[in-house]
């Protein structure tokens, strides 16, 4: 058995719950990563999405800079800043900013995909017919360079952001990106908590083609995956119908809140919606603490990745923070 004593980290997208409004979702958001940090989780990161009336997380370096302010310890990053979205310029600016104010604390999780529609995305000043979504390797690239130390840099420079080394992360759920990863020697996250089908060949191909840099001597494999952890199954499961409400938004395309658990999903959702939520929350850790325990373990066993990084999708927050709580403690041996 391989050891289930793993580092773990949260993942937040930000979500409203019903009856909150966008300041009490950021407010949420930032109580979760206090109580986080108390429990010992490793880093904290902060989605980006565009255009989405039931999420906070549109302007994410805000939210990361406000997070870092309302802690003390926790590692605090992007989950991850969408590149076609942004000129690498700014990004190493607006992060090299924050390092320089909070030293040692901010990570850099970077994406390829615009993290919205593309009606959206050209508001955002791309478009399909933009460059930037292919030239992403290209933009990684600059980041590094960006902030490297003086000698690796071009005429243009980020002021702050030279010299601060910001750890940088390639976030994905494809194979593409576990090769890129791969290739630049860089830490890679997959989005297993929505995008499980390539999970086993992207950590595959990670890890058999990871070529030693700089900045990592050998792979660094990070897994997002939901949590729903309860006192008993039997809670775990009602609690995880907030989840399957929150996926079943996503299969529909509809804007609604996180909305408190029900009883049962039954004549809330068709057959084949009810099919494609289960398959995108397939990597899931639902349960009590013991079965939570086992679930962990098992995947440990097969995959026995570097670092887990948890969502969890609960409508209420004692709930949500008792949840990572158990996750901890079944890290922690406890």
């Amino acid at each position: 058995m391989s050891n289930i004593q793993v580092p773990v980290s949260v993942l937040n997208l930000a979500p409203i719950r019903q009856g909150q409004d966008e300041k009490s979702a950021i407010e949420a958001m930032t109580t979760l990563a206090q109580k986080t940090e108390e429990l010992g989780y490793t880093r904290y990161w902060i989605a980006e999405h565009h255009n989405t009336p039931t999420l906070v997380s549109s302007a994410t370096a805000l939210l990361i800079k406000h997070t870092l302010e309302h802690t003390e310890s926790i590692r605090v990053g992007s989950g991850g800043i969408m590149l076609p979205n942004h000129a690498p310029l700014t990004v190493a600016e607006q992060f090299g900013t924050m390092e320089t104010i909070y030293p040692n604390r901010v990570d850099l999780g970077l994406g390829r995909a615009p993290g919205t529609d593309m009606l959206t995305a050209r508001a955002l000043r791309r478009s399909q017919m933009d460059a930037s979504v292919h030239s992403f390797p290209n933009d990684v690239q600059d980041l590094l360079r960006y902030f490297g130390p003086a000698e690796v840099q071009e005429k243009v420079k980020a002021h702050p952001g030279l010299n601060t080394h910001i750890p940088l992360y390639i976030l994905g759920s494809s194979t593409d990106s576990a090769k890129l990863a791969a290739k630049l020697g860089l830490p890679y996250a997959f989005a297993a908590h929505f995008a499980p089908a390539h999970m086993e060949e992207a950590i595959a191909i990670y890890r058999e083609r990871f070529e030693p840099s700089e900045y990592l001597a050998e792979p660094y494999m990070i897994i997002c995956l939901n949590l729903i952890a309860a006192e008993s199954d039997e809670e775990a499961e009602r609690e995880m119908t907030t989840m399957h409400q929150f996926f079943l938004n996503v299969v529909r395309g509809t804007s609604q809140p996180l909305l408190p658990p029900v009883d049962s999903m039954e004549g809330i959702w068709h057959p084949q919606e009810q099919a494609l939520a289960a398959q995108m929350t397939s990597v899931s850790l639902v349960g009590s603490k013991d079965t939570v325990r086992r679930q962990l373990q098992q995947f440990q066993d097969k995959y026995n990745v570097n670092e887990i990084m948890a969502v969890s999708y609960m409508f209420d927050e004692q709930k949500q923070h008792r949840s990572y709580e158990i996750l901890k403690e079944i890290v922690d041996g406890k």
